[in-house]
């Protein structure tokens, strides 16, 4: 790719990402893009087939990472013997956490709009996704804890959604909000432990 062909993906992307921020996915205009960026609709068309395909270039990358990280973080903790799995549980939810917090403090722009631009898009669906890995991870947890002999009280399936869906929204909380990265990171720190003794009790542990 040439230089000039460069210049000008990089004045539609940032174009893009300022449209985006300040109108949503469904209220952008293909239009404005290309006026700020001083381009011609050929010229856009030379590198994207939509909105959609533009909003992905924007955000697919970051998206893919921070579902490959949370899932790995779920498969490593599976793998664990089930005899180490409770003494884990807060440690490798944690550090996954962390890591999550740590790249999305380095793509805010991208996350904002992951998380409060994307209706309309596949990535709207985020959290959803999110909580539907951890609800599995949840109930293949507790799994492990009868074979152990130490048995859960049933925990009622909305009850549970709601909590789940409660922590991931007050994690996303920290960056829609940009709190500072250390005051986040002690945040963090906090929600985990909150979170870790609230299931602890609720699993009857």
């Amino acid at each position: 790719m040439g230089e000039t062909e460069q210049t000008t993906l990089d004045l539609i992307l940032e174009a893009a990402m300022q449209e985006f921020l300040e109108k949503d996915f469904q209220s952008a205009s293909l239009r404005n893009i290309v006026k700020k960026a001083g381009v011609t609709t050929g010229a856009f068309y030379g590198y994207f087939g939509s909105k959609e395909d533009l909003f992905e270039a924007l955000v697919g990358e970051q998206y893919d990472y921070f579902m490959e990280r949370f899932c790995r973080a779920q498969q490593e903790f599976a793998d664990l013997p089930a005899e180490e799995q409770p003494e884990h549980l807060s440690v490798t939810s944690g550090a996954c956490m962390h890591d999550m917090l740590l790249y999305a403090y380095e793509h805010l722009n991208e996350f904002k709009l992951l998380l409060c631009h994307s209706e309309g898009t596949r990535f709207s669906k985020l959290i959803d996704e999110m909580v539907e890995i951890e609800t599995k991870g949840t109930h293949d947890y507790l799994r492990v804890l009868e074979s152990l002999g130490r048995p859960s009280p049933p925990i009622d399936e909305h009850l549970e959604h709601i909590l789940i869906t409660g922590m991931f929204n007050a994690f996303f909380e920290l960056i829609i909000h940009e709190m500072p990265l250390e005051k986040a990171e002690y945040y963090l720190k906090e929600m985990r432990d909150f979170y870790t003794a609230g299931w602890m009790k609720i699993m009857g542990q």
